[in-house]
């Protein structure tokens, strides 16, 4: 009798070891990509993850980071993806991850939504009121669909947002959607070989948008930005190409990477599943370059 109950106790024991696993799984990720702030906007409840470098200083003005997640993703996962926070501690800057609004569907930015602007205006306001921000350099970059969203932040703020990054960008809005006559300074990073948003434009299996050719867009960003017509091209990397527009209005530079062979992935970070994506190049870091390329770019005035 003792040795069935020894019997039975072992195969439950057994038993709820995946459970006890999955368990302590469920946990940890939790922990890890749980975010840290929230404010109450339009009516909802919306989460953002900050993270504020050791040496910040409330004496001296500092620049801001808002960095957009991708559809179906969260602000732990671009943190990860990216590896701002490397960065904002060696170089003295605050990043925020905003979320997407929580619902009964994954994540994602409804960029034609006005709410979501009054979101991130009423996010910055925060930290304005928390942090000493320096409101001449705030800058703002996103991927996919979080990229879709950045250009809606550069024509919807631009009296606020001095330079803007997309990495693999969404766009379901036309260009002419964009009637903000400000020069916002841009930059840009697209694989060729991206499976999601195609470089020369064309339908993909996640949405049934058309999407714009990624060199067409730049250029269209270049016109609003009165930028010569003609880009200069450089070499970076064996896969990399440097494609910049110059002589904009008010030095509103427009600079697109174009990545060979580069798929739905943050160059230089973590790289995500190849068969989903397609793959991540290592010939050009996307967050350095973007950072390197915001500092060299600051509102003249508040409200210009």
């Amino acid at each position: 009798m003792r040795s069935r109950r020894t019997v039975i106790g072992a195969v439950l024991i057994l038993i709820s070891l995946p459970l006890g696993v999955a368990l302590i799984e469920a946990v940890s990720f939790h922990v890890r990509n749980r975010n840290n702030g929230s404010i109450v906007s339009s009516g909802e409840r919306r989460e953002y993850l900050l993270y504020v470098p050791r040496s910040y200083d409330r004496s001296r003005p500092t620049p801001l980071v808002i960095s957009m997640h991708g559809a179906a993703c969260w602000p732990a996962q671009q943190m990860n993806l990216s590896g701002w926070n490397r960065l904002a501690e060696s170089q003295g800057f605050l990043v925020v991850y905003p979320s997407g609004a929580e619902g009964a569907g994954p994540r994602v930015w409804h960029v034609a939504d006005a709410r979501e602007v009054r979101f991130i205006s009423e996010l910055i306001d925060k930290l304005e009121a928390a942090y000493n921000i320096d409101p001449t350099r705030i800058y703002v970059n996103g991927i996919s669909n979080g990229g879709g969203m950045t250009f809606v932040l550069s024509c919807a703020l631009s009296s606020r947002i001095a330079a803007v990054g997309m990495v693999a960008a969404a766009h379901f809005l036309p260009f002419s959607w964009c009637t903000d006559q400000r020069a916002v300074p841009m930059i840009a990073f697209h694989g060729t070989a991206d499976p999601m948003m195609p470089y020369n434009g064309g339908r993909s299996w996640i949405a049934p948008d058309i999407f714009p050719s990624v060199p067409a867009w730049t250029a269209a960003w270049a016109r609003r930005n009165r930028c010569g017509a003609k880009p200069v091209e450089s070499p970076v990397a064996a896969d990399v190409t440097r494609i910049e527009y110059t002589d904009c209005a008010d030095g509103a530079a427009v600079v697109l990477y174009r990545i060979q062979g580069g798929g739905h992935s943050w160059p230089g970070g973590k790289p995500v599943p190849e068969w989903l994506a397609g793959s991540t190049s290592n010939g050009v870091d996307a967050t350095s370059r973007m950072w390197e390329f915001f500092r060299e770019h600051r509102l003249l005035e508040r409200g210009s």
